[in-house]
Order: C-alpha cells, then structure tokens, then sequence
C-alpha cells in the first residue's frame, strides 16, 4: 500500500493508560516501529508527547474511547496534528486483540490513508458545548421532577393539573407551599389564584379538595426545593453561554431567522457544530456526521433499512424540537413540509425530516452569512403539476371511501 504520512503515531487509549505505537522511516529506508505504554495522567501525557516529539512525529492518530481520549487529545493538539478516529473504521483482524496490537493497526491505517478524522470543534465551541449539554440535562431534571410532582399530588387526590395548565406557575406555586405549610382549606387555597386562573375559582375549589397528609407535604416540599435549584442552575448555565455566545452574535442572529429555531436552539446549533462550516465538504456530510439522513445499505441488488445511524443525540433532540415548534407555528415552507411527511409516514419521521431541512438549512444559513429566506407554505404545491397534484387528492379521497368522479369547469377548460 502507499505510503501517505512518513512519521505518525496511533494511539489505544484506555482510562488508565494508553498504548503508543510509532512509524518513522529508518537509517536504511526501512519502516521503524516503535511501541511503548504510558500513563493516562498529565505527567504521563506529557511524557507521550515528549517521546512523540524525540520521533519527529506529524501526525498522531487515535480511537474514540468514551471520554478517555479527551485529555490525550487536548494535551497533544497544540503540537502535533491529531486525528480523532470512528471505531468503527478501526475493525482489527480477530484473534489479534490486544493494545499492542491496536496500537500498531492505527498506527498503520493512519500511515496508509485509511482512515479519516472526526470532527473535534475547537476550544471556545467545545466549552459552549459542555455549558449546553449539561444545561439540557438539567433541564431534562427539572422536567422528570415536575412529573414526579403532578403523580404526587395525584396520590393525594389534588387535581390541580386538571384544572390549571401549568401547576408550576405563579398560582400553583402559591396554593403548592399553602399545602406544604399546612392550610387544606380548598376555599382558602383556591382564593391564592392569580391572572386569568380567578375564572377558574369554583373548578379549583373542587380539585383542592383530598387528601394531603403530611407525608404529601414532605414530599412536595423536597420537589419544590429541587425544581428551584434546577430552575437556578438553568438560569446561571444560560447567562455564561449568553456571555460566551458574545463572539458569535451574528451568527446566533442568522440562525434564528430559520422558522422554529430561537435562542437556545441556535446555541445548541453553533454549539455542536461550530461556525466554521468549512470543515465539512458539505451540507449532506454534515447532516450525515449528525445521523440525520437516511441510512444507505444495498447487497445484491436490495435495499436494506434506511434507518439512520447514530450522531449527536444533543444536535438531533434539539432539531426535532424546532421541527416540533414549526408544526405548531405559522405557516412556512418547512411546516408544510411537516405535515406532507406526517400525514404519510407519521409525526415522528416527519420531525426528523424536517429537523434534517433545519441542519441543511442553517449550514447554507453560516456557510453564506445570509438570513434565511422563506419559500412560503404553497412552495411545495406550487413545484408540481396541476396533473400530479389532482392524482394526489384523488387518491386522498379514495383512500377515505369516496368514489371520485373529475368534471372540469368552464374556466378550467378555457
């Protein structure tokens, strides 16, 4: 095979320690190969990047392992060219599993060329993605809390979710820590309701109405407690990304003219990805870095599962979401686009379809540092013919029992 990168390295790193694997060509134009175990700690690392550095390597490539490359990667990147690899792309040959042996075989694929890097974001974009990862857990927290709340409260035969459509809001809260201090009055409680929930009073005085014994106001307490520190920690996470998303204001604008995408989906967009869409070839290596396209698997001329493979759960969450929100909005081209897929293949594929027109989108959206510029609602029946759209609705009516006869009109047929 060819040879591509004349002094690389591959690394098996593992929690502990990592196995480093050395190709350089040789005193007598032969390949040397040399192979050694270190420590995953700092001072191990920088012990790597000593010897690494005593070879003259260039280029250092390495498996995804988990979290454990991480720190291997940050330490090395600043000195050497560092390749991030798929474990998929590294299958060994089997019986010939060992780190020594791992080592070697990265170590020559990265040699010949055969393997390709993932994609590492830099380190202002990697910290923003930290700060939104952890902030979506936390969010996800606050919701499973508020869960458990509503089927406590349910235990105790309060029925105020029946009644009040957030039973964490302004209202809620107040009849909520009334409970917890001890009133079960229901006309008392009910009296707490604010805004347009005073409408309510008579239904509200009915759901107050159970039984809340002072375990329910043990619990209740601890939940509230919990859902407050979750709402707090939200609260500060979302003021550092504000901060650090200060650099990136234009792009964060950009992205908030696609339908369905705000602020906190164009962080979690810029921050998964980057600004720089130069690192991808294109628009569909990048939906296909996300798994947001559909699969490709064909053996003797069949077509096997189109399901799409695995990608950044945090990115793809975040798009079926604003593919959601479209749905829900005003009309656009991307919600028509939702309920053509919906009304065919159901709700779930079409807000991955969408979620996937939303990626597209807002890489030509940064690619170009253009607004995105809405189609309108009728694009995708304004693009076919009057023929085909006819054959669609008639097959629409048939499909709900309808025999359908065409007569076209005077105007039709002038």
């Amino acid at each position: 095979m060819e040879q591509m990168v004349e002094r690389c390295a591959g690394l098996d790193v593992h929690k502990k320690s990592l196995t480093a694997c050395v190709r350089v060509p040789g005193s007598d134009g032969a390949r040397v190969q040399q192979t050694r175990t270190f420590r995953t700690t700092t001072a191990g690392v920088l012990a790597l990047r000593d010897w690494l550095q005593a070879y003259a390597v260039s280029l250092v490539g390495m498996e995804s392992t988990g979290p454990y490359w991480k720190p291997v990667y940050y330490l090395l990147e600043d000195e050497f060219d560092c390749w991030l690899l798929n474990a998929h792309h590294l299958r060994n040959v089997p019986g010939r599993k060992t780190d020594v042996k791992d080592a070697e075989w990265i170590c020559q694929l990265v040699e010949h060329g055969l393997v390709r890097p993932s994609f590492v974001p830099p380190k202002p974009i990697r910290e923003l993605r930290n700060l939104t990862r952890y902030r979506k857990v936390v969010i996800q927290d606050r919701t499973l809390e508020a869960q458990r709340l509503e089927k406590l409260l349910e235990d105790a035969g309060i029925k105020l979710s029946s009644v009040a459509s957030d039973i964490l809001g302004a209202s809620g809260r107040e009849m909520l820590r009334a409970l917890v201090g001890g009133s079960r009055d229901p006309d008392a409680l009910a009296d707490l309701a604010k805004g347009v929930l005073r409408r309510k009073i008579p239904a509200l005085r009915e759901a107050l109405e159970g039984r809340f014994e002072p375990q329910h106001a043990l619990l209740v307490a601890e939940m509230l407690g919990r859902i407050e520190h979750a709402e707090e920690t939200i609260e500060r996470l979302s003021a550092e990304i504000e901060r650090l998303m200060a650099p990136f204001a234009e792009q964060l604008a950009l992205l908030q003219t696609i339908p369905g995408v705000r602020q906190r989906l164009a962080e979690v967009i810029v921050a998964e990805i980057g600004v720089d869409m130069n690192r991808f070839a294109s628009a569909a290596h990048l939906a296909s870095w996300a798994g947001l396209c559909p699969g490709n698997t064909q053996s003797a001329g069949k077509r096997g599962s189109g399901r799409t493979r695995r990608g950044s759960k945090w990115l793809r969450t975040g798009l079926v979401e604003g593919a959601h929100a479209v749905a829900r909005g005003k009309p656009s081209y991307l919600g028509s686009q939702y309920w053509r897929i919906a009304g065919r293949r159901g709700k779930p594929k079409a807000a991955l379809a969408v979620g996937h027109s939303i990626l597209v989108i807002a890489y030509h959206v940064l690619d170009r540092a253009e607004p995105y510029h809405e189609l309108g609602a009728e694009y995708l029946l304004l693009r076919e013919s009057q023929e085909a759209h006819t054959r669609r609705l008639v097959r629409q009516l048939e499909r709900l029992g309808h025999k359908v006869t065409l007569e076209p009109t005077e105007a039709a047929a002038a």
